[in-house]
This record gives structure tokens, sequence and C-alpha cells, in this order.
């Protein structure tokens, strides 16, 4: 009887191995890449993408992060993680608008974030894509959503399977017809509010 049960153990877990077995040679032929959107006014917008962002490098997708307003001279948590796991990383933001005053320089530094998106996207290495704040220069219109949503759906005809994600408040009406999977987060109760300001290690 005892050895019925382990045979029959042993069957199940050989059999669940094989289902769920990672196939990496065919991983691009039968992946349908998606276009994802983290928006709302809730925090975990960009702590979403940075879990996705891991899980995929653990299945060996060849990832990248590129940053839109954070300041490129500033080190954040996921910097730190993110390089021990081989992750590309690219900040590339002056800071958010209110540390700037400066609409011009916004709009060139987004501008130039883009176009290193564009080069990523374009350069056919990348399973993965994260641009993290995009959103909200969208909604400030600093970049022209029509533009980017136009680029982004000519490159993901020649790569059905890049997926890209996509983080910031306020997404507008025409990303979120765009997306494949839009996720709203909603803001119930938040320790800013009780005076608790931003910590290590969990908000940056």
């Amino acid at each position: 009887m005892f050895t019925r049960f382990l045979v029959l153990k042993i069957n199940m877990t050989e059999n669940k191995e094989k289902r769920y077995k990672w196939r990496r040679e065919d991983y691009k032929e039968k992946t349908k890449g998606l276009l994802m959107v983290n928006t709302g006014d809730g925090k975990g917008k960009t702590t979403a993408a940075l879990g996705v962002l891991i899980r995929a490098t653990g299945r060996e997708l060849n990832c990248c992060l590129i940053q839109f307003m954070k300041s490129k001279t500033d080190r954040y948590g996921e910097h730190e993680s993110l390089e021990k796991l081989g992750v590309e990383i690219h900040t590339m933001g002056d800071g958010f608008t209110w540390d700037t005053n400066d609409k011009a320089q916004d709009i060139k530094t987004s501008e130039e974030t883009w176009a290193l998106c564009l080069e990523k996207m374009r350069s056919e290495e990348y399973d993965l894509l994260v641009f993290d704040e995009i959103v909200y220069v969208l909604d400030y219109k600093f970049l022209d959503v029509e533009k980017i949503l136009g680029e982004i759906r000519e490159i993901r005809e020649k790569q059905p399977h890049l997926h890209i994600i996509m983080t910031g408040r306020n997404a507008p009406p025409e990303l979120i017809e765009a997306a494949d999977l839009v996720t709203e987060m909603k803001e119930i109760k938040h320790p800013f509010h009780a005076g608790i300001y931003a910590q290590q290690g969990i908000e940056f």
C-alpha cells in the first residue's frame, strides 16, 4: 500500500514538473506580448512593475527598467536589488516637476528618455521593458500620447512577444484603450496622512 502511494506521489510530481516546465527555446513563439499599465492614485504602481520584473528575470527573460522622472543622481533600493540580479537600469529624470519647475527642461528630458525607450524596443534584444513614470509624462503632455502609442504599436507588430509595463497616475483614455492589462491602484489609507514620511526599503 505504501509503495503504491509513493509511486502515485512520484508520478504526480513528475506530471506537475512536466506541466510547468519552462522551455526557454520556444518561449517567443508561444507568448503574446502584453502592454500593461499600472495607474491610479494609490501606492504600488512602480512596486508592482518591479515585482513582475523580478519574476521575469527569474525566468531568464531579458529585461530593462527605464525611469522617466526619478533623478539620475539618486539611488533607490530597486537599483541595488536589480543590479545584483543583472537587470539593466536607466534612471533618466531631473526629479519630479515640482523639483525642476522648468517645463521646457522636463519636455526635453522626456523626449530624450523616450528616444532611449525606442532604442531599446527596436533593438529586439528584450523580452520585458518597464517604462516607469511615463504615464505622468503623458498626463502632463510632455509627450504626445498618440505618437507614443503609434510607435509602440508598430514595434509590437514586429515583436509580438514583447512585454511592456508603463506606470504613473492619470492614464489617458487612449492608453487605457490600447493596453491589454490596466490595473488601478486606489488609495484607501496612506501613512503620509498620519505624518509618517517615506522610509528606506518601503518607498525608496
